[in-house]
């Protein structure tokens, strides 16, 4: 499964919902959700927003984790 992991960017960075919220013009549902793993759609545009306010990539924002008992190929 894909998870977002975004929580470990704000604590490395010491940052509040508030203020990625503040930095990106998003909601801050829609960061409080990201943070905590409970977005299941999110837009390019919401993605691009992060992307810019953190300095990253998209491909930092996410991690593919194996689900237990998935065969490996």
């Amino acid at each position: 499964m894909v998870v977002w992991v975004l929580h470990e960017i704000m604590g490395k960075r010491r940052l509040k919902i508030a203020d990625v919220a503040r930095s990106t013009g998003l909601a801050w549902d829609t960061v409080a959700a990201i943070y905590h793993g409970k977005a299941k759609g999110v837009s390019l545009e919401t993605i691009d927003a992060l992307c810019k306010a953190l300095n990253c990539q998209p491909g930092d924002l996410l991690v593919y984790v194996p689900d237990k008992g998935e065969n490996k190929a």
